[in-house]
């Protein structure tokens, strides 16, 4: 069983800091690792580059993932996350700003398991990402035998 950790793929520390706040907001305890760009996520991920150590041995609950990020973009992340046998299965919220058709359109193309949008309103935000969490963690049953 994987570990009940959120990887968090986001560049703008705002809006880092606001999903940081309503997750503590709503009590959500597990550990929340925080990446800041495409290439970074990747990385973490498949185990290269600076985490080649790492050795990370139970991958994320679930990822959010923003889209527009620097090195590689959120969709490039997700495109070379679906291609690698340990992460394919993975799921990957895409957490963003965009309320462009065509970003949600491809999202889902490249194998996002869901699209939601950023709410301006913390409130909002809050509730939202307190509700993606509970799904995440506690209600969905990933596959038994994923990486």
């Amino acid at each position: 069983m994987r570990n009940k950790t959120i990887l968090l793929v986001e560049d703008n520390l705002q809006d880092e800091m606001l999903i940081l706040r309503a997750l503590n907001k709503v009590n959500i305890a597990n550990r929340i690792d925080v990446i800041r760009d495409g290439q970074q996520a990747v990385d973490f991920l498949l185990n290269r580059g600076a985490y080649l150590q790492s050795q990370l041995s139970e991958l994320p609950m679930v990822v959010l993932l923003d889209i527009g990020l620097p090195k590689l973009s959120g969709l490039e992340v997700l495109k070379i996350i679906r291609t690698n046998w340990r992460t394919r299965l993975l799921p990957v919220v895409v957490l963003t700003s965009s309320d462009e058709e065509r970003d949600r359109q491809r999202s889902y193309e490249i194998g996002a398991n869901s699209f939601v949008r950023k709410p301006l309103d913390f409130v909002e935000l809050a509730d939202t990402v307190s509700r993606l969490s509970i799904y995440w963690l506690s209600i969905n049953e990933p596959p038994e035998n994923s990486p």
